[in-house]
C-alpha cells in the first residue's frame, strides 16, 4: 500500500472512530426530550428538560479531567492508543444508559446512574477531541490540513445526524409512548455497539509521523504544569476561542431542536427535521471552507464566524421564538450555522498548530475542554433557566457576547497555516 494510501485509510479509520464517538455523546441531547421522564419525578416539562440539561453539563465538567488524563496519554503513548482508550469509555457510558432503570424502578437512584454514564462519556469526548485533532491534523500533508482536519467536525456533525436519523426512524414506526417508554433505550444500545467495533478498528491504525519522530528523551514530559509554563498564551487564547465558538455551536445545534418544540411551539417530529436537514448542509460547507482555509489562511475564516455570530445571533433567535412555518424555521435555522461553520470547519487544525508535539493532545484538549465546560455544556442550562426566570431574550445577548470574547482571541491568535508548529508531513 502506497504512503498516500495508508494516509488515505488511516484519516479515514479515524474519522469513522470520531463520528461513533459524537453520535453517542449527541444520542444523548436529541432524545432527552423523550426519555426525561424516565429518569425524574413526573412535573413541570422544562424542570425535567432543565434536570437532563444539568446532567448534560456534568458530562461536560469531566472534559477537562478526561482531556487531561488522555492527552498526556497521548502525548505520551501515541495518538492512536489515546483514540482507542476514549471509544472504550464512550461503549461502557452509553451501555449503562441503554440498560438504566428508570425512576419508578428505582428511585433517586435511577438520576445517579445516568450521571455516572455522562460522566464516562465526559472522559471520552474529553480525550477524543484532542486525540482526533491532533492524529488528523499530523496524518494530512502540509497543503491540505485545513481539508483533511474538517473531517472531524463533519464526522463530529454525522455523529449528530445519525442520532436525528435514528430518531427519525423510531418517531416513523413507533409512537410516542413507545419512545418514551422503552424505544429511546435503542440509540443508546446501537451507539454502544458501534463503539466497540471502532475500538476494535482503531487499535489497528498507523501511527503519525510526528509522534515517531519525537524523541522523548530530550524533551519535556507532557503535563499540565509545563503546558502552563511553557504555552500560557495560546493555552488563554483557545479558553477564549472555545467559550465563543462551544457556546453557540450548543446553541444552534442541539439546544435548537428543544428551543423549536419549548419556544416555537413545532411538534417534536417537525423540530427534529428542521435540525437534520440545518445540519445536513451545516456537514457539506465544512471541507470546503477547510480548503478554503489552504487557499487563503485560517485567520480570515475565524473573524468571519467571529464577525456574523454577533450579528446574527439576537435576531434569529427572535424571529425563532415567533416563527410558525417550518419552511422560514428552517431558513432561520441554517443562518447562524453558516456563521459558525468557517470556525468548525479549521478549529482542530488550528489548535493543533498552535502546540508542538511532545505536547500537542493535551495542548488541543485541556484548553478546549475547559472552555466546553464552562460555556459549551453549560449553554442549555442556562438557556433553560433563563426561560423558566422568564427572561429568554437574555440568552440570545448571552451567546452574543461569548462570541466578543472569542473574537478578541481570533483578533490575537497567528494566522496558524503560516506559523505552524506541526513541521512534519
Amino acid at each position: 500500500m502506497s504512503i498516500e494510501a495508508r494516509r488515505l485509510k488511516s484519516i479515514i479509520g479515524g474519522s469513522a472512530g470520531n463520528l461513533v464517538e459524537w453520535y453517542d455523546w449527541f444520542a444523548y441531547a436529541s432524545l432527552a426530550i423523550y426519555f426525561a421522564p424516565a429518569f425524574f419525578p413526573k412535573g413541570n416539562p422544562t424542570a425535567q428538560l432543565l434536570s437532563t440539561a444539568a446532567i448534560f453539563a456534568v458530562g461536560f465538567l469531566m472534559r477537562p479531567l478526561g482531556a487531561w488524563i488522555m492527552g498526556i496519554y497521548g502525548d505520551r503513548h501515541g495518538r492512536k492508543a489515546g483514540l482507542a482508550l476514549s471509544v472504550g469509555l464512550m461503549f461502557a457510558g452509553s451501555l449503562i444508559i441503554a440498560i438504566a432503570p428508570t425512576y419508578d424502578q428505582a428511585g433517586a437512584l435511577s438520576p445517579l446512574i445516568l450521571l455516572f454514564a455522562r460522566m464516562l462519556q465526559g472522559l471520552s469526548v474529553g480525550g477524543e477531541y484532542g486525540a482526533s485533532a491532533t492524529y488528523l491534523s499530523e496524518m494530512a500533508t502540509r497543503d491540505r490540513r485545513g481539508f483533511y482536519s474538517s473531517f472531524q467536525y463533519v464526522t463530529l456533525i454525522g455523529g449528530q445526524l445519525t442520532a436525528l436519523a435514528v430518531l427519525l426512524v423510531m418517531q416513523a414506526v413507533l409512537s410516542e409512548a413507545a419512545i418514551e417508554g422503552w424505544a429511546w433505550r435503542i440509540p443508546f444500545l446501537i451507539g454502544a455497539l458501534l463503539a466497540l467495533a471502532v475500538y476494535l478498528l482503531r487499535r489497528n491504525l498507523a501511527e503519525t509521523a510526528a509522534f515517531q519522530a519525537m524523541d522523548r528523551t530530550n524533551l519535556p514530559t507532557s503535563s499540565a504544569r509545563h503546558l502552563v509554563k511553557a504555552h500560557l498564551r495560546p493555552t488563554i487564547l483557545l479558553v477564549m476561542m472555545t467559550a465563543g465558538s462551544s457556546s453557540a455551536f450548543y446553541a444552534y445545534t442541539t439546544y435548537l431542536q428543544k428551543f423549536l418544540v419549548n419556544t416555537s411551539d413545532f411538534d417534536r417530529e417537525t423540530a427534529t427535521q428542521i435540525t437534520a436537514l440545518a445540519l445536513v448542509v451545516f456537514m457539506l460547507l465544512q471541507p470546503l471552507l477547510g480548503l478554503l482555509s489552504d487557499k487563503i489562511g485560517r485567520k480570515p475564516l475565524l473573524l468571519w464566524f467571529g464577525i456574523t455570530g454577533m450579528i446574527v445571533t439576537v435576531p434569529v433567535f427572535t424571529m425563532l421564538s415567533t416563527t410558525t412555518d417550518p419552511v422560514m424555521a428552517f431558513v432561520l435555522s441554517l443562518i447562524p450555522l453558516v456563521a459558525i461553520a468557517p470556525y468548525t470547519a479549521i478549529g482542530a487544525v488550528v489548535k493543533a498548530e498552535m502546540f508542538p508535539a511532545h505536547i500537542r493532545t493535551l495542548g488541543v484538549a485541556l484548553p478546549y475542554a475547559i472552555g466546553n465546560a464552562a460555556f459549551g455544556g453549560t449553554a442549555e442550562t442556562v438557556a433553560l433557566w433563563l426561560k423558566n426566570q422568564g427572561v429568554e431574550a437574555a440568552f440570545y445577548w448571552y451567546i452574543t457576547a461569548l462570541i466578543g470574547i472569542a473574537t478578541i482571541a481570533f483578533l490575537l491568535v497567528p494566522d496558524t497555516k503560516r506559523t505552524s508548529m506541526i513541521v512534519e508531513d
